[in-house]
């Protein structure tokens, strides 16, 4: 996977090549990451990258001269779809990032300011993508989010094969809980079952502590789940066992 970020703060985005899964990625070569600043495009003496707004407000937007030199730069080795990370973008979900990681480069657009000219967006931009419903000082936390779920999902980046497979949100559910030594805390044991060494239980108890812990925490993603008979049997009975858990509690 090939990234390239357009940013104003290329430290700041490729400090997240230096740690953990990304690492690695880009040491196995699995990903690059080459950081493009606008600041480097501009042409006047004070390499002016904002401007203030037509029709008046506060705030500062970003120009269009020097982020169109800048995606013309990057299009000349990246021929990836541009994305602009930005509150008004549709939301990441797991279903997005699956999709994304299918690419084999993306280029990512960081807005600062009160945000990019909007002719950047009708003329360059494939895609609007959000994190999330609040305000960032710019994108670039966004984008670091982006390449890190895109990256732990391409072959042979994460340790363990099935690891992305059984992440919060694989299956649209979220994950079970997980456990390790010691054996007890504070009064606190780990589950029989996970130390019985019956495989299939095991699998089994997971599934219906996925399905619980959606049901009790995220409901809005079980609602939008198609459940199996199997499932919805498993649910049944989580459903029946916190009851009981929560009668004896009171």
């Amino acid at each position: 996977m090939q990234f390239a970020v357009l940013t104003l703060f290329p430290e700041l985005v490729q400090a997240v090549a230096q740690h953990g899964i990304i690492r690695r990625a880009v040491e196995q070569q699995a990903v690059s990451l080459a950081c493009y600043n606008p600041r480097d495009y501009t042409t006047d003496v004070h390499r002016t990258v904002d401007d203030r707004p037509y029709g008046g407000g506060p705030g500062m937007v970003m120009k269009s001269d020097c982020l169109l030199r800048t995606i013309r730069d990057v299009r000349q080795s990246n021929l990836g779809r541009l994305i602009y990370l930005s509150p008004q973008g549709s939301p990441l979900t797991q279903a997005k990032v699956q999709n994304f990681a299918q690419e084999s480069a993306l280029i990512l657009l960081c807005g600062r300011y009160e945000g990019i000219d909007e002719r950047i967006i009708q003329l360059e931009v494939d895609e609007e993508c959000s994190i999330g419903d609040y305000v960032l000082s710019g994108g670039e936390l966004a984008a670091m989010v982006l390449i890190d779920s895109i990256t732990r999902l391409l072959p042979g980046v994460l340790g363990h094969e099935d690891s992305a497979e059984q992440d919060s949100f694989a299956e649209g559910l979220l994950d079970c809980p997980h456990y390790t030594r010691p054996e007890s805390i504070a009064g606190l044991e780990v589950p029989a079952i996970l130390k019985s060494g019956n495989h299939a239980a095991i699998a089994r108890w997971r599934k219906k502590q996925m399905l619980g812990a959606t049901w009790l925490k995220r409901p809005d993603l079980l609602a939008k789940k198609d459940l199996s008979a199997a499932e919805q049997a498993l649910l049944n009975e989580f459903r029946q066992e916190y009851k009981i858990s929560s009668e004896v509690i009171s």
